[in-house]
């Protein structure tokens, strides 16, 4: 209780830290960039360790023929670094999960006050590619209708209307869509008709069922207070070909939004209502979770260079941001950090929801481990990570069971946000090749040289998801990089168990979003898992649960779904799929 307190005090104390100094942005138009605050080589960098499961790069196997078209200019405007998005999702139910990538639109030298990018033609479409067979996939846009509009950056799959199919959600500079699966191979946009209008700098989205009505709501982090006019400021050095993307201290927060699915499938703007629009960031990231154990879906959110935000669902349709208080804020010193993309589990597998979360090069990955009651503890120097990421810069990040061993392990796609970093440090690259960091109860290790040529590579990598592309019983993982093609890394799997499960609400919603799933091995190790296909950065993955089982079969199942329904599954067969409806 005294650690508590004391944890709670220190937090209030961070209040009175001094604000960071915003650069001016008056003319002459220049502003802060990112470079690096501490550019001192480390003194040292985590060491390589064996990996017990590797990953192929099957992309040139998969007909997936998309290149994302950043649409770079000498002006350096923040979009053209800031894409792309990718989801995973049975759209036609055959299945095969499918992926849609979200593409950049066209942006021009000059770019005049009130000017929009457009996708002026194919190359900026954004590009679904259904899977046919195993690993083969074949370009449907034209016939879906998901082209797009506008500079396209998140994307969010879910039933929104309940009738059998995946919708999606897009974010894009200036707003956001949200298409209908007619069923029929084809989506139409129901944006308007549906009530919803967004406005500004929407990134990362998500379906989920804040109300535990059954029927899904969305929830869309925004960026920054930006355009093309206040963009247009001179960062880093203004010489040809050092000039820099400006850091976001050079603009305003904004707040983010929710839409609430009301009983006639339309949707109205609960932002202010539910008080989310009181907590203004600089939101990229978000991810859903009962941190509480409350049965009430939290959102927890990453901030570029700002406070990160932590709702707690209080249950009567309202929402408190309390990571001040909460310990995750800031970093162990008190600090802001570039927060990108998020991801939550129980790691360490005491029954309660930890996050961890994507920052630049010198800032290390910061990783909440929840001690309960509403308190989080910085342990990314104990756990290992802070060493093994000390030069990286993260987006993606996705907590997945690599091998299967009961224990969730970390995957992360890297790059830094200059492209011109290179030419202003000696020891940041800025395409970074992607990490896995294992997971061995004890701590984690950097697993990526062996677990792959692909990690010994290179990328402008940005969004991420992962999802079993194969139905095989691991998790595969997809990776879209900007202004290049995507990566399709199959998982070559290990000899242990797994179980995998898709639900199917009744009451809830659809595929259980916002219920818990608790899975109990022969060893009685106990897993939870929280129903969501968001988190990340700017993607949505596989909405299936995916249990690593190691050499033990599974005991039990038991789901709480979010009515309050439970539901239990004793000793069910294991290294297969079930479909589980709720009853």
């Amino acid at each position: 209780m005294i650690y508590s307190v004391l944890k709670i005090l220190f937090a209030i104390a961070l209040c009175f830290l001094p604000p960071a100094i915003s650069a001016q942005t008056n003319s002459p138009p220049t502003g802060k960039s990112y470079s690096p605050s501490e550019p001192q080589r480390p003194a040292t960098t985590a060491p390589q360790f064996p990996s017990p499961v590797t990953f192929t790069d099957v992309s040139a196997q998969t007909n997936i023929n998309f290149n994302h078209a950043a649409s770079p200019t000498s002006n350096k405007f923040l979009p053209e670094t800031m894409g792309a998005g990718v989801a995973l999702l049975d759209f036609d139910n055959d299945g095969l999960l499918d992926i849609y990538f979200t593409n950049g639109a066209e942006i021009g030298e000059k770019m005049p006050k009130g000017t929009m990018p457009e996708k002026t033609g194919a190359k900026f479409w954004n590009r679904l590619y259904r899977q046919k067979t195993a690993g083969v996939f074949e370009d449907v846009t034209e016939k879906s209708g998901l082209k797009g509009e506008g500079y396209s950056f998140g994307a969010a799959a879910g039933d929104y209307n309940r009738d059998g199919y995946a919708d999606l959600f897009v974010t894009r500079y200036g707003g956001a869509t949200l298409y209908r699966n007619n069923g029929n191979g084809a989506f139409s946009d129901v944006t308007k008709t549906l009530g919803i209008s967004v406005e500004g700098w929407a990134t990362s989205t998500g379906f989920f069922d804040y109300d535990k009505d059954g029927r899904l709501d969305i929830f869309i982090a925004r960026y920054l207070e930006w355009d093309f006019e206040k963009g247009a400021l001179i960062c880093g050095d203004a010489r040809p070909g050092y000039r820099a993307y400006c850091h976001p201290d050079n603009f305003k927060p904004v707040s983010s939004i929710l839409l609430r699915q009301k009983p006639d499938g339309t949707f109205e703007d609960a932002s202010e209502k539910s008080k989310i629009s009181q907590s203004k960031g600089k939101s990229l990231g978000v991810a859903f979770a009962d941190f509480d154990d409350d049965g009430w879906t939290d959102i927890f959110v990453a901030n570029d260079n700002a406070d990160q935000q932590l709702f707690r669902n209080k249950g009567d349709g309202t929402f408190e941001d309390t990571a001040l208080t909460a310990g995750v804020a800031f970093d162990d010193k008190g600090r802001r950090f570039a927060g990108m993309g998020i991801d939550i589990a129980d790691y360490d597998l005491d029954g309660r929801q930890d996050a961890i979360i994507t920052a630049l090069s010198n800032e290390t990955y910061p990783l909440y481990r929840n001690s309960g009651e509403w308190l989080f503890d910085y342990v990314t120097q104990s756990s290992g990570i802070a060493q093994i990421t000390i030069l990286s810069a993260g987006w993606g990040i996705k907590w997945i069971d690599a091998d299967n061993d009961g224990r969730r392990d970390v995957i992360v796609a890297q790059s830094h946000v200059l492209d011109t970093i290179e030419k202003t440090t000696s020891f940041i690259k800025y395409k970074q090749s992607p990490l896995l960091m294992r997971n061995t109860e004890k701590g984690f290790q950097n697993v990526s040289f062996a677990a792959g040529e692909v990690f010994k590579n290179d990328y402008a990598a940005r969004g991420l998801a992962c999802g079993d592309l194969d139905n095989d019983g691991d998790a595969d993982i997809v990776i879209a990089q900007t202004g290049g093609k995507p990566l399709i890394l199959r998982n070559n799997g290990t000899k242990n168990q797994w179980v995998g499960l898709d639900l199917r609400g009744e009451k809830s919603a659809p595929n259980g979003e916002g219920s818990r799933v608790t899975v109990f091995d022969a060893a009685n190790k106990k897993q939870i898992f929280d129903l969501s296909n968001s988190g990340s950065y700017l993607s949505a993955g596989d909405s299936r649960v995916l249990v690593g089982l190691g050499a033990f079969g599974a005991k039990k199942i038991e789901i709480r779904w979010a009515s309050g329904k439970i539901q239990t599954l004793e000793n069910p067969s294991v290294n297969r799929y079930h479909i589980i409806k709720e009853k």
